[in-house]
């Protein structure tokens, strides 16, 4: 049998590589594709390598930019895809501030460029949208499909817009689209940068002596914490459904950030009151209080439920970065090297 194949963009980031390892144990064919750099980024994909020129082979990565609707046609035509999963964003809200015009043509533009290439193709597949809690911004919670979005930055506005414009295509058009609004997600290949993984990390380095302080901005945030690997579980569930609809994700707990702290301090046996300084250019110009989702339709319509709650994300990611910096010579660095399996091109 032809296994199905599935196109994902921002493959490289935490779910891209959560969404592929759990197509590929499902028997897909998977393609992903990656932005241009002198640099690679794939390390969350090592583990998944096969030699391409191994008939076996059923991961594949190609050169292409939500920026380029001419390459993203392209390559929906070449690869075929039955589903059609986009990832891809600037995803960092505080960054958004600090970057918007470029927030809003690569998170909310981009969508709409790969809509328009499976549209223009003629292929019917199936397409997913990755939405965001950051939608609902101000809007008090339990936040619901019904629950009205104020969304407080301009990735959550960019995100808006990928949002109706899914829905758009879906109603004018007829194809199965789809919106996942997803809370918080996190696991140990979260990138640095974001609070979770920062605080975990941290806590890695202050136990072994490496680090004295952490700098943060709001621990009054209080936010729907849940592990990545069952929320990509949950994406692939929306594009199995019998008709496309929008769905959200969530645990239904919130937590603050100062609650993760403690919890993430205490497995180490750190008092966090004794690390954490207060530092306000990491507060956003309009914050967002509180996120905590409703996710009783996906449970209801597509069997799903999130089982890992934020205090045990806290403890998983701290042991992954304590173990992370007792394996590595020069922690946090990775050495530089060209995959074997490189996009096309990447060795002309």
């Amino acid at each position: 049998m032809t296994p199905r194949k599935a196109l994902i963009t921002g493959i490289t980031g935490q779910d891209g590589s959560y969404l592929a390892e759990l197509l590929l144990r499902k028997g897909y064919e998977v393609h992903g594709l990656i932005r241009r750099a002198s640099t690679f980024n794939t390390a969350r994909l090592d583990h998944l390598y096969t030699d391409p020129h191994d008939p076996a082979a059923r991961l594949f990565l190609h050169y292409a930019d939500l920026g380029d609707g001419v390459r993203l046609a392209t390559m929906m035509t070449k690869i075929c895809p039955d589903e059609v999963y986009n990832l891809a964003a600037q995803s960092h809200v505080r960054v958004s501030f600090d970057e918007p015009e470029h927030t809003a043509d690569v998170t909310g533009t981009g969508a709409v460029r790969l809509l328009e290439a499976v549209r223009v193709s003629g292929i019917q597949a199936r397409y997913y949208q990755a939405s965001t809690s950051e939608l609902y911004g101000s809007t008090p919670p339990p936040q619901s499909e019904t629950t009205p979005f104020h969304p407080r930055s301009p990735y959550a506005a960019s995100k808006l817009y990928a949002y109706w414009i899914t829905r758009t295509y879906r109603e004018a058009y007829g194809m199965f689209t789809v919106n996942g609004i997803l809370f918080n997600h996190e696991s140990p290949r979260r990138g640095e940068t974001f609070v979770t993984r920062k605080i975990t990390r941290a806590v890695a380095a202050i136990k072994a002596g490496r680090q004295k302080h952490l700098y943060l901005g709001n621990l009054d945030a209080v936010r729907d914490w849940g592990y990545a690997p069952e929320f990509v579980e949950g994406m692939w569930r929306t594009l199995q459904a019998d008709q496309p609809d929008d769905y959200v994700l969530a645990t239904g707990a919130g937590v603050s950030v100062r609650d993760f702290l403690t919890t993430a301090f205490s497995h180490a046996g750190l008092d966090w009151h004794d690390h954490v300084r207060f530092d306000e250019r990491y507060l956003r110009p309009a914050e967002v209080d509180a996120l905590v989702g409703d996710p009783a339709k996906a449970a209801a319509e597509l069997g799903w439920k999130a089982t890992v709650d934020a205090h045990q994300l806290a403890r998983l990611m701290v042991d992954a970065d304590i173990a992370i910096l007792e394996r590595a010579g020069q922690p946090w660095v990775d050495v530089p090297r060209l995959p074997d399996w490189a996009p096309e091109g990447a060795r002309s």
